[in-house]
């Protein structure tokens, strides 16, 4: 498997997922059609099916100009407000990009209908949309603590350490802005941000992570640890999980 990471709007990523062995390809929230039909063309490969997490116009507002540019295409989602939807998935379909297996896993909350996808491979990657950000989650607009908390910790979090995390957008030193607030003695915090800080200031994407390092970093992802319940003054980690992200919704990091 081979990974384009393309840049749009003016955070967003989509991804160009190619099976090396067909040169089949797939394309992660295609929100500029024209810039992934270009990316098709100079990796010399054949889209044939579209990933979409999640039916915000940031993710989903290219599928249908896509499905016009390119002729034939499945476009994947799990959520009926997805625009050209023509396979709709639920968690635990399973999927083919040429020789590759993709699996389908149910996160909602930041919408009611939000898939990320598992390509499995050596490592596997994971596209998170908006429901995984590295040091982050996507805000709750259309579901509850408890539902992130499955996502996070029960569904993602239970997928192996090395699995790569590809999300939707680069708020990667916002996040862990936030983070180092929260747990400013992590010493995995302060490290990675240093790091993001370099690579942003050079231009370059903060993804992929992966699952092993969001796990020692990502307060989201450890709302287990006392000093992420001693910060929320809770003790039952779902309240953990929505005192957390209320707290990051007002939040304003000092530059």
């Amino acid at each position: 498997m081979k990974v384009h990471i393309l840049p749009a709007l003016s955070d967003n990523y989509m991804y160009l997922v190619v099976d090396e062995k067909t040169q089949e390809a797939a394309i992660v929230d295609p929100v500029e059609p024209k810039k992934v039909v270009n990316a098709v063309q100079k990796e010399g490969v054949k889209l044939t099916t579209v990933l979409t997490t999640h039916h915000h116009w940031d993710h989903a507002g290219g599928n249908a100009e896509l499905a016009e540019l390119v002729k034939g295409l499945t476009v994947c989602g799990g959520d009926d407000r997805i625009g050209a939807l023509n396979k709709k998935v639920i968690h635990g379909d399973q999927l083919k990009i040429g020789s590759l297996d993709v699996k389908c896993l149910f996160t909602p909350c930041h919408t009611r209908g939000h898939i990320c996808y598992v390509v499995i491979g050596q490592p596997s990657a994971v596209f998170t949309g908006d429901t995984l950000f590295v040091a982050g989650c996507g805000k709750f607009f259309e579901g509850h603590p408890s539902e992130m908390y499955r996502a996070l910790i029960e569904i993602l979090g239970k997928l192996p350490a090395d699995t790569l995390v590809y999300c939707g957008h680069e708020y990667t030193v916002n996040n862990l802005k936030y983070a180092v607030h929260v747990e400013p003695e992590n010493p995995e915090i302060l490290r990675h941000i240093e790091w993001s800080k370099n690579k942003r200031e050079a231009n370059e994407p903060t993804v992929p992570s992966s699952i092993g390092k969001e796990l020692k970093f990502n307060p989201f992802m450890r709302v287990h640890e006392e000093n992420v319940k001693k910060y929320t003054g809770k003790s039952d980690p779902i309240d953990v999980m929505g005192a957390l992200r209320q707290d990051k919704d007002k939040f304003k990091p000092k530059h």
